[in-house]
């Protein structure tokens, strides 16, 4: 049947304007207000829920981001519409978000790589310097509330982004970084030097991977630490390691694993009892969104690391005997990955010297969960 507007159902005017005050010879202005007409009836029934209904017109069309958006578990946390397409394409998704969440952030070069450092205090703060470290598979932005406060008490505050991780560089593997231990080491020992942190000074320690690599550097290095905080971070060889991680160390499954861009969000939510806003839920995955960078640096981490070696390095290293600088562990209770067992098996090792301090509706982040709650153990302790 050859193309007319009698075949196109009849468009409601537009406001303000009669059915009569329409004219017939608008032709052009028809076909125009009924193609918009249905365009937005189609972008209408798109966004509609499916219902019990057999009619397929009643279902929403293919969702390319169904795999995200109809996944209860990921619902909350990547907050995307339901039609991602019709609200911008990835592009515009980063162009939305690149400026976020570079609080009292630089960029600071380092033995050839470059590092992104929060900074908060000032050299001569009177109580000293603390420097903060992340875990995998997140960033130094989880730092950010309790390092606006601890300086406002007087702190002296540092955070980097691990090499692989958030703002900072993440080299391909093979050219300049390999992502093992003690390039992880030799590489803070080189930034220490260039933002000028004189020893003794408070180091603070969280989460898995990158995390332990903070605690295994502070046992070659006794003597620069003047107290050790942890936070929720494995500490015996009972220490159960999350899904993400083991799956990150199978071939094929790995490499899939660790482009999932929502990987970090998720992974906070799993370990909390919390939903994270969508602000800071699209910094957290801004690294992992802007390139495969961070993911293959996460996935190589994962391959080269021992985790029952560097475990058991740390239940001894820290038990009664081996280590005598103070040390406070604060644990949030709510942790789905690592029970609190952990933290008092972790205490009796050496309890003369880790002070344990148990924070209520904190999951595996208390950082970002309670950040003062951290403060004010923080505050005690230091």
């Amino acid at each position: 049947m050859p193309f007319s507007l009698l075949s196109l159902p009849s468009p409601p005017p537009p406001l303000g304007v009669s059915a009569s005050s329409t004219s017939p010879e608008s032709s052009q202005f028809n076909i125009g207000t009924a193609v918009r007409w249905r365009t937005a009836s189609r972008r209408k029934r798109v966004i509609v829920k499916a219902s019990d209904s057999d009619d397929d017109g009643d279902k929403p069309a293919f969702n390319p981001f169904g795999f995200v958006t109809d996944n209860p578990s990921s619902r909350s946390a990547i907050q995307l519409p339901e039609s991602p397409a019709e609200d911008g394409n990835v592009g515009q998704m980063i162009y939305r978000i690149e400026d976020k969440g570079r609080e009292y952030g630089s960029t600071i070069k380092s033995g050839g790589l470059r590092w992104f450092v929060r900074e908060t205090g000032s050299p001569e703060s009177r109580r000293g310097t603390i420097v903060f470290l992340h875990g995998a598979p997140t960033q130094s932005f989880s730092y950010r509330n309790v390092m606006s406060q601890m300086s406002d008490s007087g702190f002296h505050c540092f955070a980097p982004d691990w090499i692989g991780f958030g703002f900072s560089d993440k080299p391909q593997p093979g050219y300049g970084f390999d992502y093992t231990e003690k390039e992880f080491h030799d590489a803070f020992d080189n930034l220490l030097d260039v933002l000028g942190v004189q020893s003794p000074f408070f180091l603070v320690v969280q989460g898995f991977l990158v995390g332990s690599y903070g605690l295994t550097w502070a046992l070659k290095n006794p003597s620069r630490i003047s107290k050790l905080t942890i936070l929720n971070t494995p500490l015996t060889v009972s220490s159960p390691l999350p899904g993400l991680f083991q799956q990150l160390r199978i071939p094929l499954l790995g490499e899939f694993t660790c482009q999932n861009a929502i990987m970090a969000e998720r992974f906070i939510e799993a370990g909390s009892a919390y939903a994270l806003k969508i602000e800071k839920a699209e910094v957290y995955r801004l690294p992992y969104l802007s390139s495969g960078g961070p993911g293959f640096a996460l996935l190589e981490a994962a391959k080269k690391v021992n985790f029952n070696k560097m475990l058991s390095q740390i239940s001894a290293g820290f038990a009664s005997g081996s280590w005598d600088k103070p040390i406070l562990v604060a644990w949030g209770i709510s942790d789905k990955y690592l029970p609190q067992s952990v933290a008092e098996e972790f205490q009796k090792g050496n309890p003369e010297i880790i002070k344990l301090k148990l924070i209520e509706g904190a999951g595996h982040m208390p950082q970002e969960d309670w950040p003062e709650k951290v403060v004010e153990a923080l505050r005690a302790f230091l």
